[in-house]
């Protein structure tokens, strides 16, 4: 069961470091049409964009739907290992 819940917890790991990157990536002008930035919205926009339907941009321009979603996949993670920890003792 151990190595299960390492994957899980790896997998989201890199996700979120996947997300972060995106993230800082709209701060630089331009950045995110270069070759990593359209890899990495291919990867991010689809999960973020669900957060974002629902969160509105705070004074306009400041976004926290990064955040939500950061701490949501959290919480899926720890949620998939404890359903598995408990079809799985």
């Amino acid at each position: 069961m151990y190595s299960i819940e390492s994957y899980i917890l790896t997998l989201v790991n890199i996700y979120q470091y996947v997300i972060i990157a995106y993230v800082l990536l709209s701060w630089l002008p331009s950045a995110r049409e270069s070759f990593i930035g359209e890899m990495l919205g291919k990867l991010c926009e689809p999960y973020l964009g669900v957060f974002r339907r629902f969160i509105p941009p705070i004074a306009g321009m400041i976004d926290i739907s990064p955040i939500v979603a950061l701490i949501a996949l959290r919480f899926v993670g720890m949620g998939i290992i404890a359903v598995l920890e408990f079809f799985i003792p």
